[in-house]
């Protein structure tokens, strides 16, 4: 059977970045997915239940903080595969390797066939892979959090320390390696995304900046970062 990886992208550079982010989308909005479990699901009675249950690191700060939480980190992967699932379930049936659409919004499952999450179906293998781009991303922000506190950096209430690069780079560079090692065939593994995934770990602490900016005019985040 043909692999994506054989079969070369044959599309401008800034399509392929496009693409890429397309296809990862799951995994890059699951910080939101999760702040919004974070800061919702408490209303309702229940939790918020971090992560490290209140306990310090040997240095006496905190080992994540209160802004890392078990509602925030299941949650917001739970939600990424809900969202990898309408976005199957909107494209309709997955192309084959030698079929690949040409454009930048191809379908998340082209070339899943005999992959870990090749299982029980596109709806479930689309949550499976939604789900687990989501947790990708929030275990590097939250090992981009256990740095911060390891520097000194710490949430006062609401107010989480600035911090632009440890509060990009680490979940964007956990997704896509992730993505590289785990996906098996998929498109989402193809060695053709590289370079690609390198220019958007760059320009991430902008898109987050700009993601941050959107939720705190609507109201969803308590500090414009």
């Amino acid at each position: 059977m043909e692999s994506v990886n054989d079969v070369a992208l044959d599309i401008g550079f800034l399509s392929l970045c496009l693409m890429t982010l397309w296809l990862y989308l799951p995994g890059f909005l699951a910080n939101t997915f999760a702040m919004m479990w974070g800061k919702w699901l408490p209303k309702t009675g229940y939790g918020p239940w971090p992560i490290d249950g209140g306990r310090n690191w040997k240095d006496g700060n905190r080992i994540l903080g209160d802004g890392k939480t078990w509602n925030g980190l299941i949650g917001g992967s739970m939600t990424s595969g809900v969202l990898c699932m309408l976005i199957v379930s909107l494209m309709g049936d997955v192309p084959n390797a030698s079929n690949i659409d040409s454009g930048i919004f191809v379908h998340p499952l082209t070339g899943f066939e005999g992959t870990w999450f090749d299982i029980g179906g596109d709806m479930f293998s689309a949550f499976i892979l939604g789900t687990f781009l989501g947790f990708a991303c929030l275990l590097g922000d939250s090992t981009g959090s256990f740095v911060k506190r390891r520097r000194g950096l710490k949430r006062e209430g609401e107010i989480s320390s600035k911090a632009p690069l440890l509060d990009t780079l680490p979940f964007a560079i956990m997704v896509f390696l992730w993505g590289q090692l785990f996906l098996g065939n998929s498109l989402l593994s193809s060695n053709d995304l590289i370079l690609p995934m390198l220019v958007l770990v760059l320009v991430t602490p902008v898109l987050h900046r700009s993601f941050n900016l959107i939720g705190y005019a609507i109201g969803w985040k308590d500090v414009p970062y």
